[in-house]
């Protein structure tokens, strides 16, 4: 079952006794509970029927007799476990998943990890409950994910200020959302965001940023290759050498799948690398300047200056000399 499903359900009235929401993704998680909290009664309702617990305190018999409660001035109550990966003895709740009151509506965020597929919790839980388990989304997956939320603001955004937005904040949906909604409202009357938008409210340099050394790389553009090098070491937070080295491996990879590929064509190669057909041809550009055997060369390089930046074989040259070394080095 999805977010929008069980919202869906939720908003016509219907609900199940008891929910279990776990995973590796904590924004779908968070969406569901904040709903849960703050949708499912109204204000004055919530005064008597909301109660809500948190893993690392909660004593299951409390929980358990907090459910059994019957509501009070309103049809239905919510109880809520928060944080529930981190309670004790948390298998002792199942007495009550296998019985549930159905005036009760029981959700419980259980983040970061899945209850044990062998256990009886899980067992019971599959019989009794509802249960909704997450997953992170691919890094592909990112741009269509952060483009649907601006639409959901009412904006379109173009296709390099999507790459900047998602590629200075990465696997991180709440941030995403925040970020958007920032520029919603800095944004006035306009409803497009561009790349001097992502810079002016956000603070990545359109110019200066990740996207723009792997693109003057692919390029072969050696000076422009140095100069934001040069503004990554005045300005250390922009980009350190920690994100700047997984990047470039990250699209140099992809680059160099293109030659096992079999074919050329743009729009099955996108599909093949999981990248947005947009970009392809910066990738099959890179194909070409480097040719196989450069960009096998490259793959090694950046492993070699991977362990370079954390000290191995390295007496402590700082990122932007190790970064302007890698550079000549893959280019030459």
């Amino acid at each position: 079952m999805s977010v929008d499903k069980i919202l869906g359900e939720w908003k016509k009235g219907t609900f199940k006794p008891v929910y279990w929401l776990e995973g590796e993704e904590p924004y779908f998680i968070d969406q569901v509970m904040d709903h849960a909290e703050h949708r499912i009664l109204n204000e004055s309702e919530a005064a008597f029927n909301l109660t809500v617990f948190y893993g690392r305190d909660a004593d299951w018999a409390a929980v358990i007799n907090s459910c059994r409660r019957y509501p009070m001035f309103a049809e239905r109550q919510v109880v809520l476990l928060k944080e529930a990966q981190q309670m004790r003895d948390i298998e002792k709740l199942e007495g009550y998943i296998e019985n549930p009151l159905s005036s009760t509506v029981f959700v419980v965020s259980y983040k970061e990890k899945k209850v044990d597929g062998r256990s009886k919790l899980a067992k019971t839980l599959k019989q009794k409950g509802e249960v909704f388990t997450t997953k992170k989304i691919y890094e592909s997956q990112l741009p269509e994910w952060a483009s649907q939320m601006v639409q959901k603001h009412g904006l379109t955004i173009n296709q390099k200020a999507l790459f900047l937005l998602v590629d200075h904040i990465g696997n991180d949906l709440a941030r995403i959302q925040n970020e958007i909604e920032k520029l919603a409202v800095n944004l006035g009357v306009r409803k497009n965001i561009t790349e001097d938008d992502i810079e002016n409210y956000i603070g990545v340099s359109k110019e200066f940023n990740v996207f723009e050394l792997q693109d003057a790389v692919a390029r072969k553009d050696l000076p422009k290759a140095v100069r934001i090098i040069q503004y990554f070491k005045a300005n250390p937070k922009a980009a350190p050498i920690q994100m700047i080295l997984p990047a470039l491996y990250n699209f140099f990879s992809k680059v160099y799948m293109i030659f096992g590929a079999g074919s050329t064509d743009e729009k099955s190669l996108a599909g093949s690398l999981g990248i947005n057909p947009y970009f392809i041809k910066d990738y099959i550009l890179a194909s070409r300047n480097y040719q196989y055997q450069g960009v096998e060369k490259i793959l090694l390089l950046l492993h070699e200056y991977n362990l370079r930046s954390v000290g191995v074989n390295d007496a402590g040259t700082d990122d932007a000399g190790l970064l302007k070394e890698l550079v000549v080095k893959m280019m030459g």
